[in-house]
């Protein structure tokens, strides 16, 4: 029995001494639970729509999404890193954005490795446009009420038939992007989509933005040209899926180039932004994107303001178009975590009856 005993002792003993010398290696590996969920309650009338809504919805400031990231120490300070994240309806549990937007992962979907050489990135991750978009603009990537992103990225369904200015998406999938080092508050991504086609390298995303940030002052660009049609990206069927602009008969956009500025001053006391934007198609169209905004620290939050101006011209859409979006509103943190917010928005497109919103809402990040 004794000798039984014994043996099992040591058993025990050597067990524990391999777990612990296993503890540092799982230590050098880091898996997070992530998200972020922001509802808010809203009385909605954008430019042309033909009444008002009253509504819960989901992303008033942040669209909701939730996933894993994870990180692993290789040695010689070389990492691998992935990022698997979904976008979700929290007021509906619906999945992706957008009806037809149900992808798993649809915000991210990547693994890559990180060194003194930069990053590469592997998969769906962010288009060159989203970073500088929603770091210049106050109301950051707000898809219901920054002035700036309603303006680039969000078509409309209603009688003004007013698409978004910037095409393919977000995010792009099947991508490599490389970033380079941090030089003193200066970094660059270069951006690359495979179009997948067989025979036909003409549907490839191509892009690069650069980001630099020094004390009080930040300072972005990016330039991407994009295949309008790309097959990756979701078109919905009352929006011709060609051009994802409204266009006379016979008139097809097939390429769309895109240039981006723009910067930010700490005043402390205010925080000012400034970004203009330009797009042109392979046909006479084009549109020119201004906004200025600010944020003022007031309490245990900021009093957001932006106004978007963009005026659309070509002989592809015959007399010229101007959209004007202002928003303003307050941003209250409850913890590092929690804040609620508070904003009006006014909305109007040449022609259409003026839209006025206003939304209350709760954003919670885990």
């Amino acid at each position: 029995m004794y000798p039984v005993k014994n043996k099992l002792k040591k058993l025990h003993f050597v067990a524990a001494l391999g777990a612990a010398a296993a503890l540092p290696a799982m230590a050098q590996t880091t898996v997070q639970v992530t998200g972020l969920v922001d509802n808010y309650v809203g009385s909605m009338k954008y430019s042309g729509d033909t009444g008002r809504s009253s509504v819960v919805n989901s992303g008033g400031m942040t669209t909701s999404w939730f996933g894993f990231k994870g990180t692993e120490d290789l040695g010689g300070g070389l990492s691998a890193k992935f990022n698997l994240t979904s976008f979700f309806r929290s007021d509906t549990g619906q999945a992706g954005r957008f009806d037809g937007n149900e992808t798993l992962f649809s915000r991210d979907a990547n693994v890559g490795l990180v060194g003194s050489f930069g990053a590469v990135s592997l998969g769906r991750d962010l288009a060159p446009n989203f970073l500088p978009s929603i770091l210049f603009n106050p109301f950051g990537d707000s898809f219901q009420l920054s002035p700036l992103i309603l303006h680039m990225d969000v078509p409309w369904f209603n009688a003004s038939g007013w698409t978004n200015s910037v095409a393919g998406d977000t995010g792009w999938s099947n991508e490599v992007i490389y970033t380079t080092p941090d030089f003193n508050g200066l970094k660059a991504n270069f951006h690359y989509q495979f179009g997948e086609v067989a025979g036909n390298t003409g549907k490839n995303n191509i892009g690069a933005n650069v980001l630099y940030f020094h004390g009080p002052l930040a300072l972005t660009a990016y330039y991407q040209r994009v295949q309008v049609n790309n097959p990756l990206e979701f078109s919905p069927d009352n929006v011709q899926p060609a051009t994802n602009i409204p266009l006379p008969s016979g008139m097809v956009a097939a390429r769309q180039s895109n240039w981006f500025v723009g910067a930010t001053y700490d005043f402390t006391v205010a925080k000012l932004f400034a970004t203009y934007d330009q797009t042109s198609h392979d046909i006479d169209l084009k549109d020119k994107t201004f906004q200025l905004g600010t944020s003022i620290p007031f309490g245990h939050g900021a009093i957001l303001a932006s106004w978007a101006d963009t005026k659309r011209s070509g002989t592809a859409i015959g007399e010229p178009l101007k959209r004007d979006t202002v928003s303003a509103g307050y941003d209250y943190n409850l913890s590092k975590r929690t804040d609620l917010y508070a904003v009006y928005m006014y909305d109007k497109i040449t022609d259409q009856s003026t839209g006025n919103s206003v939304a209350l809402g709760i954003r919670h990040r885990f």
